[in-house]
C-alpha cells in the first residue's frame, strides 16, 4: 500500500492556481462543501506523527511505500530525517513530492533513498516562474543538479499542473530537452467552486484537446526515432491497460490501494481531503487491511470509458463543485486523451512486434504520485 504522509501543510511558495484559491474566504466559507461534508481542522500544521508508531503501522503491512507531502515536505527536513532513521531496517520504500526550492537542504545520505521524486515544474522557465514566482525554475534546476552530483540514482518525475494556458505539447517537450524522461501533468479543473468559468474553460478544453493529439504524435514518433518509451504518465498508463486488456479502478490510488496520514495521526483517503472527516479511513492503531475503503460513485459509473478512467478523482467525485456542465468539459478532456491513444495503439504494438520497444516499457509503479487521469 502507498501512504502519502502529510509533514505540513504549510508551504514556501504561493503558486497562481493554489495559493490564491486555497486561501480564498468563498472557497474556505463554500456553503455546498459544509453542506456535503463534516470538518474538523484540530488537526495541528506540522506532523505530530511518533515515529515508532508510523513503524509498527507500516510494518503490518506486507509492501508498504511512504510518501513525504506536504504543503511542502522538505520544510519538515528534521521530520523526514526522524521518520527515515525510525525505518532505516525495515521494508518501506520512500518517495517524494516536493517543490524543489529545498531539495539541496536534505543530506544526501536520506535523499538517496528516495527512489522516486516528484518535482513541481511546469514546463518552460517562463511558464514555471509565472505560475510559481520568478527564480523557480533555475534553483529548482539547479537543485536536481545537485542532488545528481551527489549520488542521486532515482527517478525525478517533472509534474505538471496545467492552468489557464493549453499548450501542454510545448511544454513537455521543454521538460523533454532539459533531461526529464519522466513527466506528468495535472488539470486545475474541479477542484474549486469559484473558478468555473463555462466559455473560457470550454475555450481552454478545445485547445487543450489539440495539443494532446499533437503530444501523442510527438510520443508515438520519438518511440520511432528513439527507440525508448517517454514516461509521460497519463500516456503510459493508459497504453499499459490497453496492451493487457485490463481495467482499472481510481487510478491514483485513492480509498483503495492508497491512503493519506494526516498530521495528528489519522489515515485518509487522500491528502486533498485533510480535515474532512466524513473521508477518514482509520488510524495508526488499525490494521492497514482494515482501512476503510472508497468506490467512485454517480456519473462515473455510467461512463463508457469508466474502466479505463477510473473515475479521475475521488474528491471530485463526491464534492461536485462544478456544475454538470462544467464537469462534462472536463470528461470531455478524458474522452479525447483515451480515445488518441487508442487511435494509436497499433502503432505501439507493430513498434513492439518489430522489437524497437518492448511491452514492459510501459510498467510504471502505481499509486506513489501521479494521479494518471489530468
Amino acid at each position: 500500500m502507498h501512504y502519502h504522509i502529510l509533514l505540513t501543510e504549510l508551504c514556501n511558495s504561493q503558486c497562481r492556481y493554489c495559493y490564491k484559491k486555497s486561501m480564498s474566504e468563498e472557497e474556505f466559507d463554500s456553503n455546498k462543501l459544509k453542506k456535503k461534508f463534516e470538518f474538523d481542522f484540530s488537526a495541528p500544521a506540522k506532523s505530530e506523527v511518533n515515529a515508532k508508531k508510523l513503524r509498527k503501522f507500516l510494518e503490518k503491512d506486507p509492501d508498504p511505500t511512504l510518501v513525504f507531502y506536504g504543503g511542502e515536505p522538505l520544510l519538515e527536513i528534521e521530520k523526514i530525517k526522524e521518520i527515515m532513521t525510525a525505518l532505516k531496517d525495515s521494508k518501506c520504500k520512500f518517495r517524494m513530492q516536493t517543490n524543489g526550492l529545498l531539495l539541496n537542504e536534505l543530506p544526501s545520505t536520506y535523499t538517496n533513498r528516495i527512489s522516486k521524486i516528484l518535482i513541481s515544474l511546469d514546463g518552460t522557465k517562463e511558464r514555471t516562474d509565472f505560475n510559481r514566482g520568478k527564480g523557480t525554475y533555475d534553483k529548482v534546476m539547479k537543485n536536481i543538479q545537485f542532488i545528481h552530483k551527489n549520488g542521486y540514482k532515482g527517478e525525478i518525475i517533472a509534474r505538471m499542473t496545467i492552468s489557464e494556458h493549453s499548450d501542454i505539447c510545448k511544454q513537455v517537450k521543454s521538460l523533454i530537452s532539459a533531461g526529464f524522461t519522466s513527466i506528468h501533468w495535472q488539470l486545475d479543473a474541479g477542484f474549486y467552486q469559484s473558478d468555473f468559468n463555462k466559455a473560457e474553460f470550454a475555450y481552454f478544453v478545445d485547445e487543450y484537446n489539440e495539443e494532446i493529439s499533437k503530444l501523442v504524435d510527438f510520443w508515438i514518433g520519438d518511440m520511432k526515432i528513439n527507440n525508448r518509451v517517454l514516461l509521460l504518465y497519463p500516456f503510459v498508463a493508459i497504453i499499459h491497460s490497453l496492451l493487457r486488456n485490463e481495467t482499472s479502478l481510481l487510478r491514483c490510488g485513492a480509498g483503495h490501494s492508497g491512503y493519506a496520514i494526516t498530521t495528528d495521526g489519522k489515515v485518509i483517503a487522500c491528502p486533498i481531503m485533510n480535515c474532512i472527516k466524513d473521508f477518514e479511513a482509520g488510524d495508526l492503531e488499525t490494521e492497514p487491511w482494515q482501512l476503510k475503503k472508497f468506490q467512485i460513485k454517480g456519473r462515473c459509473l455510467k461512463c463508457k470509458d469508466k474502466d479505463l478512467c477510473g473515475g479521475r478523482c475521488l474528491y471530485w467525485n463526491y464534492a461536485n463543485l462544478w456544475p454538470e456542465e462544467g464537469d462534462d468539459l472536463i470528461c470531455k478532456t478524458i474522452h479525447h486523451l483515451i480515445s488518441e491513444l487508442k487511435r494509436v495503439l497499433p502503432e505501439v504494438k507493430a513498434l513492439i512486434k518489430e522489437g524497437s520497444i518492448k511491452q514492459k516499457d510501459f510498467d510504471y509503479e502505481k499509486y506513489f504520485g501521479p494521479e494518471i487521469i489530468p
